[in-house]
């Protein structure tokens, strides 16, 4: 193995650092800069949270500029999952709709939910979507992130769905599974013209045992000045249904919740009666300076409360602020009287919920902020993804690693297409303090294999955040990583 350096480095006289877009240490929001994700939909499972989001892609025009967001192309639907809430692993995309996706039948996939139950003995993990706004269609898998296969081999609510004749947009499900294992679907939106105030077009659906059918006649949800953004939660006995308000622009009602807001209701059934509380989170553009839709969902994790959420910081942040939405974490408070606090959206997101442990094995796709790095499919392993610096000087950091008394040597699984690179590993900052470097010999361009290398490392103790810098000759050839692990 190499020998580390000791002491602080001064940074590479090559090339600078890359420069973080969007998404700046120590800010926890969004959750992630290398992509974006909107729609977010949390399932909690085996200690972690699976945010299931719409998949969101750079639409460009003629001659390659950055064009409005026209939702027409998207088919997948993009997973991030975090066992501390600081940290996110990507966990790449489920194609969904079209002739290569799951569900060859759809020819979107937007607003995801996802649902676990026990059947016949055997967790079961589904995954609903919207196709466009004129259906809700089913996956079903036996992990959190698949694989998926369509039961059906069609819509699971369509127009010909008892209850939803007057419904103006099939789409954005939430599921509330109960402890008995009865479930719930909640859906809709649209505003019928002359009906802003009281929409009447989001509806609730009992599941089927299977959680692929429906039973029954889906029930209007009365909601003032619904738009769409169904959310369902249970605490304490009472039933929580969110949504994001309308934008009508004329006079409301005072109480009524203002223009593109999350507001919820309640009751002491999935079903309802319901009741109108208030309005908890204001539009993006009260926070971000940049507006749009309004879509949520809340979660407990490790004993709080969250709410996910999206918001144009990152397309904001790179000039191409176009409809192009990333997921968002803040905290939410109920007083004494199980009431929703107003929640505050800011850039600096929420604490870790545990520290990162750095001796067991990690993904490269996970990462608390990134710059000069894209994660994608690792060649040669399907299934898997991997980090790839795309400059010199590229890096991803990782937040509050703790490395105890300790750490002795660093292993990667890297794998270099043609020219030689080196991992740098800093502490606190990308030209911090730095710890050891893993060299990453050339192979033949095209012929790279992975390999797992190390090397030494010393100065690292305590609770750190840590970053991996990728240097390498401009323009060479990608240094990919596939995972990394210390050891004491």
């Amino acid at each position: 193995m190499s020998q580390p350096e000791t002491k602080r480095a001064e940074p590479s006289a090559r090339r600078p650092l890359a420069q973080a877009v969007g998404k700046t240490p120590p800010n926890g929001n969004p959750l992630v800069a290398h992509r974006f994700g909107a729609d977010p939909y949390a399932l909690v499972h085996g200690g972690r949270v699976y945010l299931y989001m719409t998949n969101d892609i750079l639409e460009r025009d003629e001659q390659g500029n950055a064009k409005d967001n026209t939702y027409g192309r998207i088919d997948r639907i993009g997973i991030l999952s975090s066992d501390d809430l600081v940290n996110w692993t990507d966990h790449g995309e489920v194609h969904v709709a079209g002739k290569d996706g799951a569900a060859v039948w759809a020819t979107q996939s937007w607003a995801p939910a996802a649902a676990c139950k026990m059947i016949g003995g055997k967790e079961r993990f589904f995954l609903y979507f919207a196709n466009n706004a004129s259906g809700i269609g089913v996956l079903e898998g036996d992990s959190p992130t698949g694989p998926w296969t369509d039961p059906l081999g069609e819509a699971l609510i369509a127009r010909s769905t008892p209850g939803v004749e007057d419904v103006t947009w099939l789409f954005d499900p939430a599921v509330l599974v109960e402890e008995d294992g009865s479930a719930y679907i909640y859906f809709g939106g649209g505003i019928p013209e002359g009906r802003a105030q009281w929409p009447d077009t989001a509806r609730v659906m009992k599941l089927g045992d299977d959680m692929t059918s429906v039973v029954g006649t889906a029930q209007p949800i009365r909601a003032p000045y619904l738009f769409e953004d169904a959310g369902i939660n249970k605490r304490g006995g009472v039933y929580y249904f969110s949504y994001c308000s309308n934008f009508h622009p004329g006079e409301r009602e005072e109480g009524s919740p203002p223009a593109g807001e999350i507001a919820y209701m309640t009751s002491g059934s999935p079903t309802g009666p319901w009741t109108y509380e208030r309005s908890i989170l204001r539009n993006p553009s009260a926070f971000f300076g940049v507006g749009g839709n309004n879509h949520h969902a809340m979660f407990e994790f490790a004993g709080s409360w969250y709410m996910a959420y999206h918001a144009q910081t990152l397309s904001k942040a790179m000039g191409v602020p176009l409809g192009y939405r990333s997921t968002h974490l803040n905290r939410v408070e109920f007083d004494e009287n199980g009431a929703i606090r107003e929640i505050q959206a800011d850039l600096a997101g929420v604490p870790a919920v545990k520290a990162l442990n750095p001796y067991v094995r990690t993904s490269g796709s996970t990462s608390a902020w990134t710059a000069g790095v894209s994660i994608g499919p690792a060649p040669r392993l399907a299934g898997a993804r991997a980090a790839a610096a795309s400059e010199d000087g590229g890096w991803i950091g990782l937040a509050g690693a703790d490395f105890g008394a300790g750490a002795s040597a660093f292993a990667a699984t890297v794998r270099s297409d043609g020219a030689a690179g080196t991992i740098e590993l800093r502490l606190d900052q990308p030209d911090g303090a730095l710890i050891g470097r893993l060299e990453v010999p050339a192979e033949e361009e095209g012929e790279g294999e992975w390999r797992v290398r190390s090397t030494a490392v010393a100065g690292a103790d305590g609770v750190h955040d840590l970053y991996l810098v990728f240097r390498g000759e401009p323009d060479a050839p990608l240094l990919r990583l596939l995972d990394w692990q210390f050891s004491e």
